[in-house]
């Protein structure tokens, strides 16, 4: 199989050669339909040829249409099983002897056996002589019909082998033409040509059986007809070797054509070679006259220039020694400026020296270059022997940075101390205030131009001459660096100056002191002393601490802020050329090459000052820098504030509104500075505020318990005092009174006013006095109050003044204002209709007037939600949950209030019933006998009664409520009365007339009052219209007399 995949390889290594054979000339062209004749017979399958019909795959590959994967069955590949040699030593001992004969014959001379290899010869001879006459029978033939295609058709019987022999005219043959490659089937060469495969096999074997199998006769008796077998197709294997001699030919033929250049390519070669010795030659005798040269005339003239190079070099040698002596004297030189102090002659110096070393080159230059003109100075800076000289100028010229930048940040640090002491605190706080406002839209105009931006020459001159030995002495990032560190300092340092001692020296005597063995106290032990004093801070220190603390910190970043820019602007001027006075007549101007060349060279001020500029920048980054201090401060601030909490948030509410107004407005001004949010800081103020709000809403609740719970209900005068509240809360509905936000002006003193912010309130009487009682009054409506009633109206005050002040919280605070007004509602509900007065006021009992004025409070209150509720909503960002619970609140305030007028029309109507059981009780006939001219005591009581009813509704209520309480009233009077009458029984005179007597007094005493009606008249014609005698009640009147 290996020599069948060789054999596959030349056939397509010459399948690349027959490009070389398409200039084999016109005689190849005019023999390939002759040797395509030629060999036609053996082009076609076994099975044409005897006759049989053809297999579908022979024809197949004989044609040009070649067999796709559809048609070639498919084929299972099975792995060869291992087969151990033992099982075939039985097969091996018996074919052994018969293939060492057949080794040993084919040794022979003759190559085989002489029986078959003479049947073999003579076949294959007489099969070439056929194929060669037929072949020139058709070249004799007219080109048309010798194509390829008639070449390849088959043999009629007629054209046996002998009869072709024999019908041979010539028995001289003509020489035969190379068959071209297009002969071979395709499959010999592709690529991926292997044998193994069993479709590829299939193809070359032309489906010849590999193992016959036997004949099966069909259904009719006749055999059927099958595939030949591979070791019998002798036609198969002639032509595997006539594609063998074919691509054989054909190398030799491109062999032959390629060896004309081949030998004249060679003949160039030797040519070459032979020119390539003569140079060698010529090469060789060039260099003999060089080395005669290089002895007589070159070795002279180098012992000369030797000797020279040697007087040169010790003269250099002498300069050198007394150019390094000079080097050491002034490091000496240097180091004694220093001492001195002259900071600016000793860089001078150090500079000097260092050039001195480089041999005149300036040492700061990146890209150095030699002197123009003749310099007896050498660059001694490779020598190790000036490495302590180095290290000494390095040690000198940071000395002298330190000195400067001792000079930088003192000139920086004093200009910054002396404007932090020099802005008063007021007008630190008016700046907050005014940029709160303006960024509130307010359209407040700027104030003058703040302090501390105004200019300062001396500290400008100080800061050029510190910058520019800074830069000299290569320390200008040290110097940033050690500004920043001293900022952080000194904000700490603002910080600590304020704060109370963290010591107990101020307390203790020298005698507990000297107790005590002097022992040192650890930084714990001083934390612990400082938060005791910090929380026994009255009311005002702790203001004023914080106050100073804050205008400190604030005046020293926004200074601080001023020097980075005044710093940056200084280094523009640095290194700058003085201005000189106008020259008297014209110099020549530089050429523009060499102006560029100054501009980039790395050494000339210009380049100075922009890497000067660079190095500042990045190490002055201001957002950077006061970002770290406003960190820093925030920190130290943040500590006291947690230290304080407790007792912040238990400040009274004005003293807490300036409070909380302090630290937004500081951490309003750090985040305009820094550009930082300051989460820290605010964290700590919004969880005191949060639980300010809950101590606050918990203190009003319970003061308008204890004032609910403690008041008689009775009318007291609501006095000027009370009107100026009064008219506040209504002018929030529009806008905040200035009163409510002097909490915000933190830059004035604390005044003496309440806690709550609002004026005094006076101790009230309960009404007990005869004194005048005045009204409230809203929207013209008066309403006579209760004492509760204005200890709620001042806890409403507190609540809307809270909101106007941070109205950040607006939320928070009108939930808990929800809740106090919900209380107030609860409470009265369970003290007046409840009877809870009786108990916690000391009442007897719930009067009219109580209900009344219960009522009173209540329309106040309905009629005051309105304008909460729009104040609210001024001041909320997002009202929409808010403002529904103000209406509910509203509607639960209106059926409390429609619960006591039903409880007073209730009240009413159980006095009447219990009237009419008196009159039913009653022995009209008897009594007139007795008293004719007197009425009965039970209608004196009632009248009695409903006019007082209607005189103190009339006192307390306004008209309108008064209408709706009496006619409910008269409505129950004339159902009730009206068949009272009418059921009484009387039978004589006198006691109709002592009935009637009732009835007028009834009529008498209510006609006058608003509601009543006809009900006395229909009462009294009930009365007259009853007859005397009968023991029957008078009949009901008509619907239309009802009417």
């Amino acid at each position: 199989m290996n020599g069948k995949r060789s054999g596959s390889g030349l056939i397509k290594a010459l399948h690349g050669s027959q490009i070389l054979l398409a200039s084999a000339g016109r005689y190849a062209v005019a023999t390939l339909l002759t040797t395509l004749s030629a060999i036609s017979t053996l082009l076609q399958t076994p099975i044409v040829r005897t006759g049989l019909a053809p297999y579908p795959s022979a024809l197949a590959s004989s044609a040009q249409k070649q067999p796709t994967t559809k048609d070639i069955p498919p084929v299972t590949l099975t792995n060869i099983p291992d087969i151990d040699t033992s099982t075939l030593t039985n097969y091996l001992s018996q074919v052994g002897p018969l293939y060492q004969a057949f080794q040993r014959s084919k040794s022979e001379p003759g190559g085989g056996p002489s029986l078959f290899r003479k049947d073999k010869e003579a076949e294959k001879r007489d099969e070439f002589v056929e194929l060669l006459e037929k072949g020139l029978r058709k070249n004799s033939q007219p080109p048309a019909v010798a194509g390829r295609q008639n070449s390849f058709a088959p043999a009629s019987p007629s054209d046996s082998p002998q009869s072709r022999r024999r019908s041979s005219p010539n028995p001289k043959r003509n020489p035969l033409a190379v068959a071209p490659l297009s002969t071979i089937p395709n499959v010999y060469f592709e690529e991926n040509f292997h044998l193994e495969n069993p479709r590829t096999f299939d193809i070359v074997s032309e489906r010849s059986e590999v193992i016959r199998q036997p004949e099966k006769p069909t259904a009719n008796g006749s055999a059927q007809v099958g595939r030949k077998a591979l070791a019998t197709n002798a036609i198969l294997q002639e032509k595997l070797s006539w594609y063998m001699d074919t691509v054989e030919v054909h190398l030799i033929g491109a062999i032959s054509t390629a060896s004309t250049s081949f030998f004249a390519a060679l003949g160039s070669l030797r040519e070459l070679q032979q020119e390539a010795a003569d140079s060698v030659g010529k090469i060789q005798e060039l260099r003999g006259d060089l080395q005669r040269l290089d002895k007589e005339m070159a070795l002279g003239g180098l012992n000369v220039v030797a000797m020279r190079q040697k007087r040169e070099n010790l003269r250099k040698l002498g300069q050198a020694t007394k150019q390094l002596q000079q080097t050491v004297d002034d490091v000496q030189v240097a180091e004694d400026l220093i001492h001195e102090g002259q900071l600016d002659m000793a860089l001078a110096q150090i500079k000097g020296t260092e050039k001195l070393m480089a041999g005149g080159i300036d040492p700061d230059d990146d890209a150095p270059r030699q002197p123009s003109g003749p310099s007896s100075l050498l660059d001694l800076r490779g020598m190790k022997a000036l490495d302590t000289v180095k290290r000494a100028l390095d040690s000198l010229r940071y000395r002298a940075g330190k000195g400067f930048e001792d000079r930088f940040l003192d000139a920086l640090l004093t200009d910054l101390r002396s404007h932090v002491e020099s802005v008063p605190h007021s007008e630190t706080l008016q700046r907050w205030a005014a940029a709160s406002q303006r960024s509130r839209g307010d359209g407040i105009k700027p104030p003058s131009m703040p302090r501390y931006m105004a200019p300062n020459e001396e500290l400008r001159t100080n800061l050029k001459l510190a910058l520019d030995g800074l830069a000299k002495s290569r320390q200008t990032s040290a110097a940033t660096t050690a500004l920043r560190d001293a900022i952080m300092r000194e904000m700490k340092a603002l910080i600590r100056k304020h704060l109370p001692s963290s010591s107990d020296d101020d307390n203790e005597s020298v005698t507990s002191t000297s107790t005590r063995g002097g022992r040192h106290m650890t930084q714990s032990d001083k934390s612990t002393i400082l938060a005791r004093n910090l929380r026994a801070l009255d009311q005002d220190d702790a203001e004023e601490l914080f106050v100073n603390v804050y205008t400190a910190v604030s005046e020293g970043l926004r200074r601080l802020g001023v020097q980075v820019k005044i710093l940056l602007d200084v280094t523009s001027d640095i290194g700058s050329p003085p201005p000189t006075a106008p020259l008297k007549s014209p110099i020549a101007s530089p050429s523009m090459s060499s102006m560029e060349e100054q501009l980039k060279s790395p050494g000339t001020p210009v380049s100075r000052r922009r890497l000067l500029q660079e190095e500042l920048n990045q190490a002055l980054d201001m957002s950077s820098l006061l970002g770290q201090a406003v960190d820093v401060a925030q920190a130290q601030i943040t500590k006291v504030l947690k230290v304080r909490t407790e007792q912040s948030t238990r400040l009274p509410l004005e003293r807490f509104l300036r409070y909380f107004t302090i630290n937004r407005l500081f951490a309003d001004e750090c985040e305009a500075v820094s550009g930082r949010s300051g989460a820290s800081l605010k964290g700590a103020i919004n969880q005191q505020i949060d639980s300010f709000i809950q101590i606050f809403s918990d203190a009003e609740r319970q003061r308008i318990a204890t004032s609910l719970d403690s008041d008689r209900w009775d009318a007291v005068d609501f006095g000027a005092e009370d009107e100026v509240i009064l008219s506040r809360i209504l002018q929030g509905m529009t806008g905040d009174p200035p009163a409510w936000i002097k909490g915000r002006m933190v830059w004035e003193g604390a005044g003496a006013s309440q806690a709550n912010g609002s004026v005094p309130e006076p101790p009230e009487t309960n009404g007990n006095g005869k004194e005048k009682v005045r009204s409230a009054t809203i929207d013209e409506q008066k309403y006579l109050l209760v004492v509760s009633v204005k200890t709620l109206l001042r806890g409403l005050q507190n609540f809307q003044i809270f909101i106007a002040c941070v109205p950040g919280m607006t939320t928070d605070i009108s939930t808990a204002m929800l809740d106090y007004l919900k209380l107030f509602n609860s409470r009265t509900t369970q003290l007046i209709l409840g009877a809870g007065a009786t108990r916690s006021a000391g009442l007897k009992n719930i009067t009219t007037k109580h209900l009344a004025l219960a009522s009173q409070a209540l329309s106040f209150l309905i009629t005051l939600i309105p304008y909460i509720r729009e104040f609210v909503r001024r001041h909320s960002p997002s009202p929409g949950n808010l403002l529904p619970e103000f209406d509910k609140l509203k509607r639960s305030l209106q059926d409390h209030q429609s619960g006591i007028h039903d409880k007073l029309i209730e009240i009413m109507s159980g006095r009447a019933s219990f009237h009419i059981k008196a009159m039913q009780k009653i022995d009209f006939d008897e009594v007139g006998k007795l008293n004719q001219d007197e009425a009965s005591s039970y209608m004196d009581t009632l009248t009695k009664d409903t006019n007082t009813l209607h005189r103190v509704l009339k006192r307390h209520l306004p008209e309108l409520a008064v209408q709706m309480i009496m006619n409910p009233v008269f409505e129950s009077y004339r159902e009730q009365w009206s068949d009272a009458f009418r059921d009484t029984r009387v039978t004589t005179p006198a006691g109709k007339e002592r009935l009637l007597r009732d009835a007028e007094l009834f009529e008498t005493k209510l006609n006058k009052i608003d509601g009543f009606g006809d009900i006395g008249t229909k009462i009294i014609d009930i009365v007259k219209r009853k007859p005397v005698g009968s023991s029957e009640p008078s009949k009901p009147d008509s619907p239309a007399e009802e009417k």
